[in-house]
């Protein structure tokens, strides 16, 4: 029998969080977060993670499951997320996965097979690449081999890269092409996905206003607290959005104003990328934030549909 999933997914800033615990509260479930980053210990502010607040006592799970120094996946997560939501069901409970990293939540609804463990030898060599030509050039070098994986993944996108070139080094074969549904997953749930969205000129100040917030709450010395406790700049974590950005203004590469533009910047353009991935989903039932009323309006959609979709 199949386990009700129900997901909850959109772009960053466009408030799924808030939606996912007032629908939690009401219908008994638990949050299964799909996000890259939150799934590092002390990397708080920077990945918007939801205070004990503003979870209001619903269980989060895949937040916090490893140092910032150790080594993730997401073949890892898949396999993590797989197993806590069959704990949720099982214990009667209704799981909610939610987030914006389309390829976490691929990797979970849909089966996605990664067939490849990692090579120590060659990973290490294509990190060393990376620090002496840059992310950027490891990205071009993927375009050739790779196009499909290369559209998909920002040229900033260090994990990513060296993961799309770790594999088809290995395989001969692109990660585009491997990353295939398993043959009868999607049989493990009985899916119901909704998509938050707002039009642009209503998302940006959005996320304007959290990247502002964020510094408020003290994302700076976030990031040196971590520099000072040995996470360095090449780290996987430390070179996600908002704390490599940091980083170089503490590194003296560019003026504080100057660092907060790029985190803004960079943020909006990924908002464009996780609208432009989950569009072609077309199990998502789309709901516009504003027409609905903001969280609690999206949040009582969901609940009168008892978690569903539409008749």
């Amino acid at each position: 029998m199949s386990i009700p999933l129900l997901m909850i997914v959109g772009p960053t800033a466009v408030g799924k969080s808030e939606v996912a615990v007032r629908v939690a509260l009401e219908l008994g479930g638990e949050v299964v977060t799909a996000d890259s980053m939150q799934v590092y210990r002390g990397l708080d502010i920077g990945t918007a993670k939801p205070t004990a607040a503003e979870r209001r006592g619903v269980p989060h799970h895949m937040i916090d499951v490893v140092d910032p120094d150790e080594e993730y996946s997401v073949a890892r997560y898949q396999e993590q997320a797989t197993e806590a939501i069959a704990d949720i069901a099982a214990r009667g409970q209704r799981p909610l996965l939610v987030g914006g990293s389309g390829l976490y939540v691929r990797a979970v609804v849909d089966g996605l097979d990664f067939p490849l463990a990692a090579d120590p030898v060659l990973r290490k060599r294509l990190t060393e690449q990376a620090r002496d030509l840059g992310a950027a050039a490891l990205h071009a070098r993927l375009a050739q081999v790779d196009p499909a994986a290369a559209a998909r993944i920002h040229p900033n996108d260090e994990k990513r890269i060296l993961r799309a070139l770790e594999v088809y080094e290995s395989t001969g074969r692109p990660i585009s092409a491997q990353q295939t549904i398993a043959p009868g997953a999607q049989s493990r749930y009985n899916i119901t996905a909704y998509g938050l969205t707002l039009p642009r000129p209503a998302l940006y100040p959005r996320i304007e206003a959290r990247v502002d917030r964020m510094i408020e709450r003290g994302l700076v010395e976030e990031v040196e607290g971590l520099l000072a406790r040995g996470y360095g700049e090449r780290l996987v974590s430390m070179r996600g959005l908002g704390y490599r950005q940091i980083i170089g203004y503490l590194r003296g590469q560019y003026e504080f104003i100057s660092a907060v533009g790029r985190v803004k910047r960079d943020t909006r353009r990924l908002a464009k990328r996780q609208l432009t991935w989950f569009r072609a989903d077309r199990r998502l039932r789309w709901i516009d934030v504003e027409e609905a009323g903001g969280p609690e309006g999206i949040a009582a959609r969901i609940i009168e549909a008892g978690g569903g979709g539409p008749e």
